[in-house]
């Protein structure tokens, strides 16, 4: 199995942890879990990997083409490459090679986790 399929399959198992509500607020978050939600949230805590999430999302049918994205900013083809490797290892994106080009599409499952392990049940906290 490839690194990436192990880390989908690690933040799969995730998920099945956190559960539904803020664990943050329910209980502590177990070591090992941090350590992946922080490489998910670490990963877009980069300003080019935040907007690249979010031009990927936005993009007419939910994917983009790499060709699609090296436009919106000012930076080498390399550099994007390496930044949207970084969110494929975090499991936020996946891609499929088609032809030349590689499409990229947000991994839904990965956000709302993510989502989850942030949000507050109304009147937990104030």
């Amino acid at each position: 199995m490839s690194k990436q399929g192990q880390e989908l399959i690690e933040l799969t198992q995730l998920s099945a942890v956190v559960g539904c509500g803020s664990p943050l607020v329910r209980e502590p978050i177990p070591a090992e879990d941090a350590v992946e939600l922080a490489r998910a949230f670490k990963a877009l805590g980069d300003p080019v990997r935040l907007r690249l999430v979010s031009l990927i999302a936005s993009h007419d049918g939910g994917e983009a083409c790499v060709c699609d994205l090296t436009a919106d900013f000012d930076l080498s083809g390399p550099t994007i490459s390496h930044h949207l490797k970084v969110l494929r290892g975090a499991g936020l994106i996946t891609g499929e090679r088609r032809g030349t080009w590689v499409y990229y599409r947000v991994e839904p499952s990965a956000l709302a986790r993510l989502s989850d392990v942030l949000a507050m049940e109304q009147g937990v906290g104030a």
